[in-house]
């Protein structure tokens, strides 16, 4: 089973993960799982570390990912053209990509973000 982490689920699993769900974890834990983080997320990650938003730096990123045994999703033109379709039910763009990204794969995404559950055909684990 392939699980998608938003940007929050990341950082929270690397740094904090009691601030995880029991649900959101047993997912995590489960053994067969495939975890992914979109490229996107680092990216949102870099944006805001170098606006001061954020103190999670590249070397974070790159331990939380081995730690994690994360694979990178890349983000393609296939998830772009989903936003075209999508409602505007989420204003964050970096969210919106990562929703289009998980429609597009069929992926359930890791999120505390109720926002997510909007969106038809989207399965949360939270």
């Amino acid at each position: 089973m392939r699980l998608l982490l938003d940007t929050a689920t990341f950082i929270w699993a690397a740094t904090c993960p009691e601030r995880l769900s029991k649900t959101a974890m047993s997912a995590l834990q489960t053994e067969r799982a495939v975890r992914e983080l979109s490229a996107l997320s680092l990216s949102e990650i870099a944006i805001k570390l170098a606006k001061g938003k954020l103190a999670f730096s590249r070397e974070d990123a790159l331990t939380g990912i081995a730690d994690l045994k994360l694979r990178i999703l890349p983000y393609t033109a296939d998830h772009a053209y989903q936003l075209f379709s999508l409602p505007d039910n989420h204003s964050d763009p970096f969210d919106r990509q990562i929703i289009a990204q998980a429609l597009s794969e069929k992926i359930p995404v890791v999120t505390p973000d109720e926002k997510f559950s909007l969106y038809k055909g989207l399965k949360v684990i939270w």
